[in-house]
Order: C-alpha cells, then structure tokens, then sequence
C-alpha cells in the first residue's frame, strides 16, 4: 500500500497538528496557496512532495513552481491543479485517475468517469467556519481511495 498526505491552502501557516497527520506519508501533494517555500521545504523532510502553485502564490519563489503537475506512483496517475474551475483537459481521456485540488477551503471526494475528484480541503488559517483538514490518499494494488482527515477540531 502507498499513501499519499494531500494538503493545500496553507497560506503560510503549517500547523503542527498536520505535520502529525503527514507523517507516514510515502508521498505529500502540496494542492497550491502555499504561501511560504519554508512549508514546502518541512514537507520534504517527511516524503517526496508534488506541489504546484496556487492564485496566491505571487511572490518570486513562487514563479519556479508550476501551475499543474502530475504524479504517477502505484499505478495511479494523478493531475493535480490548484482550481478546479481551472481544468482544461478531461481526465478520463487524458488516462488520470484523480485530480487534486484546492482553492475552495471545502474538503470533497467524488468520483465521476472512473476519476476520482479530490479537495483536502485547508490546513492554514481557519476561514468561512469550516473544518481544518487534510487528505489520504490510499493505493493499494492499483485502486485508489480517499479520506478527508479533521486535523483541529477545537475552533483554532
């Protein structure tokens, strides 16, 4: 089994209670609005990580990361792109098997044409009331699956 930690919209905050989350991630997609290249440089200390940057990722640190990226492992091909608003292709017939993405704050999984559609939802500074959370996802004998993990349940 590999297990990939999905995090996105940190906006400079890396809260100690995802790092914890993190770990024993094989591989960590950072899913844009990282607003720090320190958070990415503490998630390669855990695992290999795919990020691409998101709308308020400006800054020239920011210019060396792309707008989408793709990382295939166990089998499973994955686009990841910061809005999802933003697709331009259709992964079904572009041979992906999900796609990760960020930018709304609101963790979701849906599956539509055998892709699986994948927000971890934010792990930065709380916003509209909703949950901090990251995501899991699982591959194991070329399947995928999902989990949305709640990282602080206590209004932080």
């Amino acid at each position: 089994m590999v297990i990939i930690g999905v995090i996105s919209d940190t906006h400079g905050l890396l809260r100690p209670e995802a790092l914890a989350a993190l770990r024993g991630s094989d591989y960590i997609v950072h899913a844009g609005d990282i607003g720090d290249p320190l958070i990415l440089k503490t998630l390669t200390e855990i695992a290999p990580v795919t990020a691409i940057r998101g709308n308020v990722d400006r800054e020239a640190w920011a210019k060396k990361i792309p707008s989408t990226n793709v990382l295939e492992v166990g089998g499973i091909s994955i686009y990841v792109l910061h809005n999802l608003n933003e697709l331009d292709l259709k992964p079904e017939e572009a041979g992906f098997d999900v796609v990760v993405f960020g930018h709304s704050h609101v963790a979701k999984q849906e599956a539509k044409s055998r892709v699986l559609y994948f927000n971890p939802g934010s792990a930065g500074p709380r916003r509209f009331r909703l949950p901090l959370t990251i995501g899991r996802l699982q591959i194991n004998d070329g399947r995928v699956s999902g989990e949305i993990v709640e990282i602080c349940g206590d209004g932080r």
